[in-house]
């Protein structure tokens, strides 16, 4: 058996990986690169492999680093099967069409041609086909196994068995004690584990405290009749922040703000959601009885779907203290940057952070504490207050990562960190080798194992 790691080694993005056995060619998600400049390049390449000669491909889940390339894998002659649960089908569409925009815009700032377009993103659902957890399905003599990863709705780590041997591909893991997914499965026994590291050198803030965090923050904010404006992923974050809202505000811990979504990917995203909301199969019991009680989740007074360009722009034209959530999570695009371009400048004002923000990227900047940044070719100063809670992240942090893996490290040969930042690999691989005692390599961007 031979795996391939053509993405996602040594950079959080881009999660791609082959495995090969016999005549049997499955790839492990198909994600697009984001991030610096040169990373997002990538994603303009030819794919490092014969599209044609894939018989499946595993997504893990609907995030756009392991779901963007999909549309390039069929334009470029793929022609097998794709797997991934019912929720991860359903939300990859919006996602994917989203990504197309955008890359669509970054093609002509580059002088290129798109990496893909809207057929392109049709034909692939063509080929896609939806599975139940712990449902085994077989191609070409390999089988494979998705469970429970509790990081977003319907998110799976894959079990691929052939030749008498597993391999378990983490994709992203969820943090514990998520607001309404359910907790990540335990892992089966492997010979071979593929495993994230977003957070790998890091510990999360328990839930109470991001809570009083949160409550502080919005508080203070609007005291001071400021703007409170929070870069948002469209899936999971977006959910899991309008979860939060929804207690604190019918608690009445804090005042009732107009709070904004102004995403129309993750009103379709949230729509998704509400439609999967009492589904014990993704949901976990909190969420559930929410839900038998008659209150609405993700619905809470002074929420607003924001949709039309013109309806975002009057948002700024709204006096008086409010929310606003919109993407991009890492200010890479959508309607936040038009926001911070005019927020961020006003030291009444919050920027909040409440995910990882990668390497070069405009939200990293303005975490780390710049005091001007560029906005639309203008320079833009920083002076608002800069807030960070990573307790809100739907990774698995250094601490749960190494609980999940504990049960595997009898069985386990070896141990492949992904998915992070060399950094947060290196510290994750540095504890596993100490506490696990099991063998670890970080690998990078192309390299070949024979396993």
């Amino acid at each position: 058996m031979k795996l391939t790691f053509f993405g996602g080694a040594k950079m959080v993005t881009g999660a791609n990986y082959l495995i090969e056995s016999g005549s049997a060619k499955i790839l492990v998600d198909c994600g697009l690169c984001q991030g610096t400049s040169a990373e997002n390049g990538v994603n303009f390449k030819p794919l490092p492999y014969a599209p044609k000669k894939i018989d499946a491909l595993l997504v893990t889940h609907a995030h756009v680093d392991h779901i963007g390339m999909i549309p390039k894998l069929v334009r470029d002659g793929f022609r097998g099967k794709i797997f991934s649960t019912k929720p991860t089908r359903e939300l990859s569409e919006p996602l994917l069409l989203d990504a197309e925009k955008l890359l669509r815009d970054e093609a002509v700032r580059r002088g290129v041609t798109a990496p893909y377009g809207v057929e392109d993103i049709q034909k692939a659902f063509g080929m896609w086909e939806s599975i139940d957890y712990h449902e085994h399905t077989a191609i070409n003599g390999v089988d494979f196994e998705f469970f429970d990863a509790g990081h977003v709705l319907g998110s799976g780590f894959i079990a691929v068995r052939a030749e008498e041997k597993t391999v378990v591909f983490s994709g992203d893991l969820g943090s514990r004690n998520m607001l309404f997914i359910r907790e990540t499965d335990p892992i089966c026994a492997a010979d071979y584990i593929l495993i994230e590291s977003t957070y790998g050198g890091r510990r999360h803030a328990d839930v109470e405290k991001r809570t009083y965090i949160l409550e502080d923050i919005i508080e203070d904010t609007a005291k001071k009749n400021g703007t409170l404006f929070i870069p948002a992923f469209s899936l999971e974050r977006t959910q899991e922040m309008l979860f939060e809202l929804n207690e604190l505000v019918e608690n009445g811990r804090v005042r009732k703000l107009p709070v904004f979504v102004d995403s129309p990917l993750a009103t379709k995203v949230t729509e998704i959601y509400r439609a999967y909301a009492g589904d014990e199969k993704y949901f976990n019991k909190n969420a559930l009885a929410l839900k038998k009680s008659g209150d609405a989740i993700f619905e809470f007074p002074g929420l607003q779907f924001v949709s039309s360009n013109a309806d975002s722009k009057k948002i700024d034209e709204m006096r008086g203290p409010k929310i606003i959530i919109a993407g991009s999570g890492m200010s890479q695009g959508g309607r936040i940057i038009f926001h911070e371009k005019k927020y961020l400048p006003g030291k009444e004002n919050t920027i909040l952070f409440i995910g990882y923000q990668s390497h070069g990227s405009l939200g990293r900047a303005i975490a780390e504490g710049a005091k001007k940044v560029n906005i639309f070719g203008e320079e833009v100063m920083v002076a608002c207050s800069v807030k960070s809670i990573d307790g809100y992240s739907a990774h698995a942090d250094q601490k749960r990562l190494l609980e999940w893996l504990a049960p595997a490290r009898f069985s386990a040969k070896k141990i492949f960190v992904v998915q992070g930042e060399e950094e947060q690999s290196e510290k994750l691989a540095e504890k596993i080798r100490d506490e696990l005692a099991v063998s670890v390599s970080i690998p990078s961007q192309g390299d070949v194992v024979v396993i």
